[in-house]
């Protein structure tokens, strides 16, 4: 039994993987952080780490960036696993989770998803036969009105995934509005599309001379990215300190 701290717990993500774990035999939240507790939670929740007493493996993180730092300082200093989805980090952040890692097992990833980051796997043996077959690749991400920021992390960790394969031959075109020109053979195009309540799709796109494959990804709630998240915490409880991601998680289970 994997024993788990929920850091954001009364927030929309805290909840959905609350609810998860509830019905996870192998897992078990012991103790919630938030410091707007909504006495919903079926554990105790504190303000702070500093004040928990509860004993845990690891800890989730879906709270704000603000919290980031604390929380990392905290798991560095008591050695406790930590796998961190929270997002917006800023660069001195993404440091810090860096050397936190040097002193407890840290788990980050552009997205927790079980299925994108197996698609990612994907991607890489699609590129090294389609691309140097002479296939040009595109993506198109569609998210939800309220999305900020464009492309999404995810179009981009996929595009890194096939571009790593192809060593780091091509670059990003995001827009060819300004263009009179032809496509450029060693780019990866990205398209954002933002409307509605649209959760989550990403579709790659792979186009040659009579024929098109194309690979597609669709999130219809954010309960994959708790899945991914508990996945995760069970995967890290007991880990040596170092910086992992998603795709351990996928190939200690495969």
């Amino acid at each position: 039994m994997v024993k788990i701290i929920m850091h954001g717990c009364c927030g929309h993500m805290g909840q959905v993987i609350s609810q998860i774990v509830k019905e996870d035999a192998d897992a078990q939240i012991v103790a919630g952080i938030d410091p707007f507790d909504n006495g919903k939670m079926e554990y105790p929740v504190y303000k702070s780490l500093e004040d928990c007493k509860e004993e845990a493996d690891v800890v989730i993180d879906f709270a704000s960036a603000k919290a980031e730092d604390a929380l990392l300082d905290y798991c560095g200093a008591h050695k406790l696993p930590v796998v961190v989805c929270t997002t917006g980090l800023s660069e001195e952040q993404l440091q810090k989770v860096a050397e936190t890692a040097k002193k407890t097992a840290v788990l980050k990833s552009a997205n927790m998803s079980l299925g994108i980051n197996t698609l990612m796997n994907l991607l890489k043996s699609a590129a090294k036969v389609l691309a140097e077959a002479g296939f040009d690749m595109e993506i198109v991400e569609k998210h939800h009105k309220h999305k900020l920021d464009a492309p999404s992390g995810t179009a981009l960790a996929l595009a890194d995934s096939m571009n790593e394969a192809l060593g780091n031959a091509y670059h990003y075109t995001y827009d060819r509005s300004d263009r009179r020109e032809e496509r450029d053979p060693k780019e990866i195009g990205i398209s954002a599309v933002r409307g509605g309540n649209i959760v989550g799709e990403h579709e790659v796109i792979f186009a040659g001379t009579d024929e098109v494959i194309e690979f597609k990804h669709t999130a219809y709630s954010k309960a994959v990215f708790g899945k991914g998240a508990v996945q995760a915490a069970k995967f890290l409880a007991g880990r040596e300190p170092g910086l992992y991601d998603m795709q351990d998680v996928i190939a200690a289970n495969a």
